[in-house]
């Protein structure tokens, strides 16, 4: 037992966070293989179990089955509870016992909390998972009844309020998870397109889950005040109503004559709104994706390659990496010597980060889709590559091939998941950290870039 402590100890911030998600995702599989779970009273299988367990735990969504139609009530709360623990992050749920239990935080468990949420600062991180905490059952609350007042007419009381409840957690969580498999199955919130109560809450659940703790805490301390923001959050914000907006007008734009051609102006903007948001990171849907054009394909691809924000319920490369890259972009093309923005100067190894991520992520994707695409040759590869760019961004969107594709594919998809939700360059650092870096330095040489 003290060998095994020593060795847990030793492990790294990053690998411990992977080795939470990894036992957190096992336990699932485990209870989603037991015939309670399922409606035909058989295991679905290992490799079924595992994928879904790894889906929910990393707040993806995509499915092997339809939850509604193959996971009994037990199963789908077992679901339900991995996609919260996934969503706030193991070591948010172990503080909320300790909080319970009136136990001591110790510095490793700080020093977690902060890798977890990813805070900057260890100081008030405690402060900080007591807000997140609060915040969530405040959100989570506040969705499940709005959803509640429109399901519950459709569907009875029990059952309304149910779907409330889990259609709630699941978009805060970006997880993009539905039980709406009675009205068709894969059919996510299609019979829904039009309610514009169901499209606000579940859009503004996914935004408020996918900005981040941080800004979380910087919105209430400033409140309206957005000069006194900080600039992690400045920027946030920006590249969120950005993305938004004009992920919205180029929806529009390529489905127009498509799939919105017979909707109302009211609805068209609606499904516009909602397919630009859902992308970054939360997988429902309210039109068939199967159907979408080339155009509206390559721009929900581009979404969900950015995702959501650092900190937050979301996954992807993060808004405020693709913020550093055009930030310096643009001071490069002015030949400016920093980067600067909203009168503030970017830390020198801010581009140096954000290129790693977006490599590490690149890497993972074209890597995926070639293995991928060489063992079941029967698909596309702008499809293959829908599938991997959602496992990897933790998005749950699918065109309609998730349970077409074979073991192998879904194993590697599960890999993709996982990896995101830890943070791919997170996932790198399990395998590549070194606990003391170098002080060597190599002569400098310099070489023609571009």
């Amino acid at each position: 037992m003290n060998k095994w402590m020593v060795k847990l100890n030793s492990l790294s911030y990053p690998q411990m966070i992977a080795l939470g998600y990894f036992l957190v995702i096992m336990v699932g599989t485990l209870l989603l293989m037991l015939p309670v779970a399922n409606y035909n009273n058989m295991s679905p299988g290992f490799i079924n179990a595992l994928f879904t367990a790894t889906s929910a735990t990393c707040v993806t969504g995509l499915v092997i089955f339809d939850t509604y139609t193959q996971w009994t009530i037990f199963g789908e709360l077992v679901i339900l509870t991995l996609i919260q623990i996934g969503g706030l992050g193991f070591m948010t749920i172990i503080t909320l016992f300790s909080f319970f239990l009136k136990r001591k935080i110790g510095l490793k468990e700080r020093g977690l909390l902060k890798e977890s949420v990813s805070t900057m600062y260890i100081g008030g991180v405690v402060r900080l998972t007591r807000k997140i905490l609060l915040g969530t059952l405040l959100f989570e609350g506040a969705g499940a009844i709005l959803l509640s007042i429109r399901f519950v007419p459709k569907m009875g009381w029990a059952e309304g309020i149910y779907n409330g409840i889990f259609h709630s957690v699941s978009a805060f969580c970006n997880a993009g998870f539905d039980i709406m498999g009675k009205y068709g199955e894969y059919s996510s919130l299609t019979t829904f397109s039009g309610d514009a109560v169901v499209n606000l809450t579940i859009m503004a659940l996914i935004i408020i889950g996918g900005i981040g703790f941080l800004v979380w805490d910087d919105l209430s301390k400033s409140k309206f005040h957005f000069r006194r923001y900080q600039l992690h959050t400045k920027i946030v914000l920006s590249t969120t109503v950005i993305l938004i907006a004009v992920g919205a007008l180029c929806f529009y734009v390529s489905e127009k004559d498509n799939l919105l051609s017979e909707m109302p102006m009211s609805e068209k903007i609606l499904a516009s709104l909602f397919a630009s948001v859902t992308p970054r990171t939360a997988g429902f849907n309210t039109v068939d994706m199967a159907k979408i054009s080339p155009a509206a394909k390559l721009l929900t691809m581009v979404l969900m390659f950015i995702g959501g924000s650092p900190g937050s319920t979301a996954g992807g490369i993060k808004t405020t990496t693709l913020a550093v890259v055009m930030i310096s972009l643009w001071s490069s093309l002015r030949n400016m010597k920093s980067e600067n923005v909203f009168g503030r100067r970017l830390e020198e190894n801010a581009l140096k980060k954000a290129s790693a991520v977006i490599t590490v992520n690149l890497v993972l994707v074209l890597s995926a889709a070639f293995l991928i695409s060489a063992t079941n040759v029967n698909f596309y590869l702008s499809d293959v590559l829908f599938e991997v760019l959602s496992a990897i961004g933790t998005v749950g969107l699918t065109i309609g091939i998730t349970s077409k594709l074979n073991s192998f594919a879904h194993i590697i998809l599960a890999l993709l998941m996982y990896s995101g939700r830890v943070g791919s360059l997170s996932f790198a650092l399990v395998f590549t950290e070194h606990k003391i870096p170098s002080t060597i330095q190599n002569p400098t040489e310099k070489i023609n870039i571009g």
